[in-house]
């Protein structure tokens, strides 16, 4: 009999304590939202230099190194600073090697290169030597103040929702107690980047000559935050 007493004791206990962690607040959940669209201002770009017969004759070959002072100055030319090009891939050291094997060997050499205005890229590419380029193509992109940006696009959201919730429960002629709960949803979108005219440009074709660098159709980077919530109401 004590047994079954000491069990309906603890039951009742345990109920107890259920119930007071059952949330028997009222509450309300909304969503709010925010978003914009920027211009990415940090481009990374491929590029590959080839060296070239001309003519097809191996006496008259374009080296390397002649592209390639090419490139340095169109890139201090158009203003930026020389630490915004480097090499890729490939020493000089295995090119003197290859060279030594095969006289007729065509070098090549891969850049990797930083710039902010795609205006600035076109002056580059436009100042080297078309038959000598292999092929171009942007690696990545960026915006430099994208997460100053996010924060305030999650704060706006958040805000949104906090209106929302507080002219929902005011219409009820209640008042919006404190927040409960937030959970983020992140919506960014970076699309890819293409080429208006050609995405690559090949140096063995002729028409290449004296053309103007490839326009680049640049679509913008998307950032929308959705801010799911729950609220109090008092």
């Amino acid at each position: 009999m004590k047994k079954l007493l000491t069990l309906a004791f603890v039951s009742l206990l345990s109920i107890s304590a259920m119930a007071q962690q059952v949330d028997l607040r009222k509450k309300i959940s909304v969503s709010g939202s925010a978003e914009t669209e920027v211009t990415p201002d940090i481009i990374y770009i491929s590029i590959s230099l080839k060296e070239y017969l001309k003519d097809n004759n191996s006496k008259k070959k374009v080296e390397i190194t002649t592209l390639e002072n090419q490139l340095y100055d169109a890139v201090q030319k158009a203003g930026l600073d020389k630490g915004n090009l480097t090499i890729n891939n490939l020493s000089s050291y295995a090119i003197v090697t290859e060279k030594k094997k095969n006289p007729d060997y065509l070098a090549s050499k891969q850049y990797r290169l930083k710039v902010s205005d795609l205006n600035k890229w076109n002056d580059i590419i436009g100042s080297i030597d078309p038959k000598g380029i292999a092929y171009t193509n942007i690696d990545s992109y960026d915006y430099s103040k994208i997460e100053t940006l996010k924060k305030e696009l999650k704060i706006k959201a958040l805000q949104a929702a906090k209106e929302k919730a507080s002219y929902l429960v005011e219409a009820l002629g209640d008042k919006l107690g404190s927040v409960i709960d937030i959970q983020e949803v992140n919506n960014e979108q970076y699309p890819q980047p293409m080429y208006r005219n050609v995405m690559m440009m090949k140096a063995e074709s002729a028409d290449m000559a004296g053309a103007a660098a490839p326009e680049i159709d640049f679509k913008k980077i998307k950032l929308n935050y959705i801010m799911n919530t729950v609220f109090e109401i008092k």
